[in-house]
């Protein structure tokens, strides 16, 4: 049984409620990231953009909508929200199958040139820190200079005492927008398997989860990582400038430059 673009419409409608109630102004923050990818592809005839863990294709539908000319490749590990995307967002992007940070996961994409910006949202917090280090310097040969690399994501302040006033202004303004009052993620996930159309990815994807994999995986540990330490790990990997251009508690926009 195919997926019908009536039900895969109705799963990323519900994904997108879903993360809201993880990502603090998750809006503004795919905002943020379009705007930085609009500043360092400035003048490139068709940019070559990657979006590292795209899941059903949130950001990298808001990409090809603000930047029509762009080449949008997006890569992730599971067969189920891959198959969303490319049923919902099938003009949007490329999609590639392939873990980050894995052993092929580079030529999976096929790329043919330099990449002009790699992206990633809520995702680089599941790389453990060694295919974390890999995976930056691997990005890093693979962006032109000038290029950058966009990571949207949960990244605390350093310090017990920082990180904790900062999760708690996020947790505070996630209150006020109401965003906890959607349906976690546990719960979407319990709720697509009684969806018929997507049985057969949904097999697919548990068989894979049992397998152990060395790149990310969706319900591994956070690795813990601060933004500090995120900029230390893009400096050793050759990036000439990082800086955090945008955060609200834990939830962060940090961009590096080749």
């Amino acid at each position: 049984m195919g997926l019908s673009m009536a039900v895969a419409e109705w799963w990323v409608e519900r994904w997108e409620r879903q993360q809201r109630r993880y990502a603090i102004d998750r809006e503004e923050r795919f905002t943020v990231i379009a705007d930085v990818v609009e500043y360092v592809t400035a003048g490139q005839r068709r940019p070559l953009v990657v979006d590292l863990g795209c899941g059903p294709g949130s950001l990298a539908a808001r990409l090809a909508d603000r930047l029509p000319r762009a080449e949008v490749v997006g890569v992730d590990m599971d067969p189920l929200l891959l198959e969303l995307a490319r049923t919902h967002h099938s003009s949007a992007a490329r999609y590639v199958d392939a873990v980050i940070g894995a052993d092929g996961w580079i030529e999976a994409m096929a790329l043919g040139r330099p990449l002009d910006a790699a992206v990633s949202t809520t995702a680089l917090h599941y790389l453990p820190e060694p295919v974390l280090r890999r995976t930056y310097a691997q990005l890093a040969a693979l962006l032109r200079p000038g290029g950058a690399l966009v990571n949207g994501d949960h990244l605390p302040q350093p310090g017990a005492v920082a990180g904790a006033l900062a999760a708690h202004v996020g947790r505070r303004r996630a209150e006020r927008q109401r965003d906890g009052d959607h349906e976690d993620w546990a719960s979407w996930w319990a709720a697509v398997a009684s969806e018929p159309e997507l049985a057969e990815s949904l097999a697919e994807r548990r068989r894979r989860l049992s397998a152990p994999v060395t790149g990310a995986d969706d319900g591994g540990a956070d690795n813990g990582l601060s933004v500090s330490d995120h900029a230390a790990l893009l400096r050793a990997a050759g990036f000439a400038h990082v800086v955090p251009v945008w955060q609200f508690g834990d939830s962060c926009v940090l961009v590096a430059i080749r």
